[in-house]
This record gives C-alpha cells, structure tokens and sequence, in this order.
C-alpha cells in the first residue's frame, strides 16, 4: 500500500492525533481510523491509506457532474478513491464511498499523479473532474493532481459534500476552477439523523468557495418526507440567491428509492413536488434551474434570464448551443457560462 502522512492534523498528548482534513475534526487514538475509514494514526502520525488508490477513472460529459455552465458539452476525466466523510442515508455511490468503514477494505488501482495529467492529455480533456466520492478524503492525491494540472492549462473540478474544514478549502480553492456541491437540506437536524454531519461547515465552505472565485453550481436531492418541503426549497433558494448569487445554478433531482443505500423503502419524488421547488426558486430569484432525474418536465434547458430565449436544449448528455460566446443573440444578456 502507498500510505502518505497527513497534511492537515495536528498531535495531541499519548500519541493522539486531531485530523484537521473535514469539519469532523475527529480525535484519533493509536491504531484508530476516522469517521471516513482511510485515515488511520499510526504510532502517533495520521497516515491516509487511500493515498493514490483509484476506485474509478472514466472520461464523463461535464453535465454529468452536473455542471451546465461550466465548458458545456466538453468532457471530464473524471476520478476517484474509496471513502467518504459522510454516511447518507440516500447514498447512490455507496459500495465504494461506504466500503472503508463497513469492511475496513480499501480498494483501487495504484495510479501516480502525473500518470493522471497524462491520460488527460492523450485524450484532450479541458478539466479533471473529483468525484464519485467525496474529494477531501483524498486530500491530498487531489491536490498533487490539481497544481499538475494547472500547469498544464487543465481546469480542476469538484463534486463535493462541502463538509471539509476550511483548512482544506484554503488549500483547495487557488487550484479549483469549479465545484458543484450538494446542499441536502437547510435543516441540520436532517444532516445529523441521515448523513452523520451537520449544516453550518457546508454552508461556510459555499461561502469560502464563492469568495475565492470558484464557479459554483448546487444540487438539492429532493426526497420524500426528508428534503421536500416548501420550507426547505424557500431556505436553500435564498441561501442561494443572498449568498452566492442569482446567477449560480440550482439543480433539483429527483429521488430515486430503488439506487439508494437504506432509503429503500421511500417512493420516488413526486413530480408536482419537483415543480413546486422550482416555482419556489424562480420567486426567489434565481437566474438558472434545472430539475434532474424527470425528463418528462423537460427543465433542463438554459434559457436567457432576461428574455427567455432558448439558449442551450439538453437532450440526455447531449448539448446544443443557441448563445453567442455566452450571451443571448437576442438580447445580449450574459448566461453566465465559463466557455474557456
């Protein structure tokens, strides 16, 4: 195994370690893991066991993230370690993100840094994407990837949880170009009872990351009788519009029973609750909602904030542009698009 020491922990007294790498900040005896199963203090040092361990390497579109204003219809290498700082109940991923902890097995292929920037190359990739788990359990893999990267003029994209502690952030954000992060719930008790985690850290790194010039699109999974009330869509669209923007995407999905890891049970999200939380975002304000998962209510289009041209129609993963180098041909208005 290639174990890399932390570089985000602190020693504490009798060989006890804080890990500082998420807003767990979990204390860590000698021969313990965290609450994410890859760090483990060895003799006094927390050492990360996922450390260039790749679970998944597929070239992906970009809209898959989602991002749909970030170098649409481009695609995204796009990576992974085994791990997460989060146990959602609604997990999607869970075989690989959830492994570390129920089995204590870490899996994945021995990839190096440069071998990554390599495949990106060969295939003329604009960006890497981290993703399928949680990218701050992988730390720093991550950013040994991020800054070879960005020497090669390749932009670094996050699919994130946004629980990390802002010690990471800071570390993160110079090198990262795009983030689409998931806001559950404004609800903390909903984030402590299904995910294991809580709301303030998320809501600070969204801010962070606003702050230092990260694009930022957000993603709200709607799930019946847990994330679906209006009062839920009023908080999280107006967290959106007071502080990030109008301007930044919200995409609503829908909740899918049958792919999820203890949510079973629990019926598909509506389609009348899918419109009422987007009816509540266009009240608030926002420029940019889509709804994914219900291609019945064909919500995925990008249509200009102004005059309501149709500007990108999304069929699947498929794109056609209608703007002119982001703006509308009609009006002139900006659509917001990162095209370069």
């Amino acid at each position: 195994m290639m174990f890399k020491e932390s570089i985000l922990y602190r020693k504490l007294n009798k060989q006890i370690v804080q890990c500082q790498t998420c807003a767990h900040y979990c204390i860590i005896k000698p021969g313990e893991r965290g609450f994410c199963g890859v760090r483990e203090n060895q003799n006094g040092k927390l050492y990360v066991l996922n450390y260039g361990k790749i679970i998944a390497l597929n070239i992906d579109p970009i809209e898959k993230k989602p991002l749909f204003h970030f170098l649409p219809g481009s695609q995204s290498l796009s990576l992974a370690s085994a791990g997460c700082n989060l146990a959602c109940a609604n997990c999607q991923n869970w075989e690989i993100s959830q492994s570390p902890r129920l089995y204590k097995k870490i899996e994945g292929n021995n990839i190096k840094p440069v071998e990554i920037i390599k495949i990106a190359r060969e295939n003329n990739l604009p960006s890497i994407s981290y993703t399928y788990t949680e990218p701050t359990i992988f730390l720093e893999y991550a950013l040994e990837v991020m800054k070879l990267a960005k020497k090669e003029k390749i932009k670094n994209v996050w699919v994130s949880n946004g629980f990390m502690s802002p010690e990471s952030a800071k570390l993160v954000i110079p090198h990262l170009a795009a983030n689409n992060i998931d806001l559950k719930s404004f609800s903390d008790d909903f984030y402590q009872q299904s995910c294991g985690a809580r709301l303030a850290p998320l809501l600070e790194t969204l801010k962070l990351m606003k702050r230092g010039g990260v694009w930022l699109e957000i993603t709200t999974l709607v799930i019946p009788t847990l994330t679906d009330t209006e009062e839920n869509f009023r908080q999280i669209a107006k967290f959106i519009y007071d502080q990030l923007g109008a301007e930044t995407p919200w995409h609503i999905s829908r909740f899918s029973g049958a792919i999820s890891w203890k949510l079973n049970n629990l019926p598909d999200t509506p389609i009348k609750t899918l419109k009422l939380a987007y009816k509540i975002g266009q009240e608030i304000g926002l420029k940019y909602i889509y709804v994914g998962n219900a291609t019945e209510l064909n919500l995925e289009n990008t249509h200009c904030p102004k005059c309501n041209n149709l500007l990108i129609r999304r069929t699947g993963y498929e794109i056609f542009r209608f703007d002119k180098n982001g703006k509308c041909p009609k009006c002139y208005e900006s659509v917001n698009l990162i095209i370069d």
